[in-house]
């Protein structure tokens, strides 16, 4: 017996990669937590996976690495992986099983709770309605994201998508009320996990930090493992606590290939790309925690990052989450080449609950109106962009020359800023506003004529200003005209 009062396995019948198949159990159920000791007197830890009959597959989380299967005993908890939970996460750094990693004590809480989470009562669900403001203009003008949501970054190879979670976990905000971050990263290199500590080390000394960091030489199973603890702190420190919490999950590509890895290890069936096939469902198991509860004050708000192999927004995992989520933040490699940092591909772009957090009583009066306007002036610009590919800019019109300018102006101007700027609402949206100022007041026809006159925006010039010299009157009617139908 142990000190668990629990029997004592020791028929191990084979290690495979990361799982070890025990035979002869009883009583064992599916996802309960166990304890391994081998010989020397080390012990590990592990999850059952499957049980049939007297047989369990059991995945080991330190990995099967300088096991022997006829030296190693196992004791089975008869309940799943639970951790403490409470405020004594703040201002911690942990590895991606929750254990201390910045030379401080083990983290202990009053109460424990179970990893895998529960989900939330759809009739106890609140829409989501307030705002989480990130600091960066891009995000908090176009795709604004709102406490209870999950919303993506989708990014590819080489692009700053670590710089961009890590400012976002840094700079967020709520409004003044109770905040706090859960930034958990999977198959980090260590100079990537070196970089996120410098980071966040303002706000983790500030006891409003959570820090959980799987690197890329840790046992594959920690990478599942790693979301669901820091979802599982996350919705105590919400729910409990009372704080709005933002969850950061970088990388999810890499959780979803350990959990490949896995799946292959047990034998099953491959579905797309030799990802299981439930990897929707799994998916959906980590992003479906987050949310509001009606009558509690606190939130989970998710931001899964995401890199996209080879740039393949098809690619298993960037397609099935977004089924899962609303909407996406798409980071673009052409943009990043001019020197733009965020890269964010406004038009690529979506928040699907913008609406529900922004505008009048939530950001500004003016916010949503704005960014519609700067989104269409936006997709004008790129129609016009790809028309003087083919007939070259001398046979634009001088309206369209501006949308080519406008285009430039908002990158540089609006959508460029420092990897360390916290840019205030305000601010952006002041921004916003000089570079669709640069373009003629009659193509502003998604702004009310009040907030028009408030900016000072100038009247539209003359029909006969509006066209190139060798322009007839008629040829820049027309031209005009072809531009309108166009928008």
């Amino acid at each position: 017996m142990t000190a668990w009062g629990e029997v004592e396995y020791t028929a191990v019948r084979e290690l495979r990669g990361p799982l070890a198949v025990v035979e002869g159990v009883s009583g064992v159920g599916w996802d309960e937590f166990v304890r391994i000791t081998m010989e020397s007197g080390e012990q590990r830890h592990g999850l059952v996976l499957e049980v049939d009959r007297e047989l369990a597959v059991v995945q080991v989380l330190e990995d099967t690495t300088g096991m022997d299967p006829d030296r190693i005993r196992m004791a089975f908890a008869g309940a799943p992986l639970h951790i403490p939970v409470g405020p004594g996460w703040l201002g911690r750094v942990c590895n991606g099983r929750g254990e201390p990693i910045d030379s401080g004590p083990p983290v202990f809480g009053d109460v424990h709770a179970a990893v895998g989470g529960n989900p939330i009562n759809p009739v106890r669900r609140e829409p989501p309605s307030e705002p989480v403001l990130t600091g960066v203009g891009a995000v908090d003008a176009l795709t604004t994201l709102v406490r209870g949501q999950k919303l993506p970054v989708f990014s590819a190879a080489g692009l700053p998508h670590l710089e961009l979670a890590a400012q976002i976990a840094a700079q967020a905000t709520a409004g003044g009320e109770a905040f706090s971050v859960v930034f958990a990263g999977m198959g980090l290199t260590h100079p990537d996990a070196a970089f996120v500590r410098d980071a966040l080390e303002e706000r983790s000394a500030a006891g409003e930090l959570v820090l959980l960091l799987n690197t890329a030489d840790d046992p594959v199973i920690e990478r599942i493992l790693t979301p669901r603890v820091g979802l599982t702190v996350a919705e105590h420190l919400a729910f409990t606590g009372g704080r709005h919490v933002l969850v950061v999950l970088t990388d999810m590509t890499s959780y979803a290939e350990a959990l490949r890895e896995v799946s292959a290890a047990r034998g099953e069936i491959p579905a797309r790309r030799a990802y299981p096939g439930y990897l929707y469902s799994d998916l959906a198991s980590l992003y479906e925690r987050c949310g509001k509860i009606r009558g509690q004050p606190g939130s989970v708000t998710v931001l899964p990052v995401l890199t996209m192999p080879a740039g393949d927004i098809t690619h298993p995992v960037p397609d099935l989450t977004g089924y899962i989520t609303e909407g996406q933040i798409v980071l673009s490699r052409a943009t990043h080449d001019r020197g733009v940092y965020p890269p964010v591909d406004a038009l690529s772009s979506l928040s699907r609950l913008m609406r529900k957090g922004a505008g009048p009583g939530r950001t500004r009066p003016d916010h949503l109106n704005v960014a519609a306007q700067l989104l269409a002036a936006l997709a004008r610009a790129r129609q016009i962009r790809e028309l003087a590919d083919l007939v070259g800019q001398s046979g634009l019109n001088r309206t369209d020359r501006r949308y080519l300018d406008f285009d430039e102006t908002f990158l540089q101007h609006f959508v460029h800023q420092r990897s360390d700027e916290l840019r205030p609402l305000d601010e952006t949206l002041e921004a916003a506003w000089r570079v669709l100022l640069t373009l003629p007041r009659s193509q502003l026809s998604m702004l009310p004529a009040e907030l028009l006159d408030a900016h000072g925006a100038k009247e539209t010039p003359e029909e006969t200003t509006d066209r190139t010299p060798e322009e007839t009157p008629e040829q820049a009617s027309a031209d005009n005209s072809g531009s309108e139908a166009a928008k």
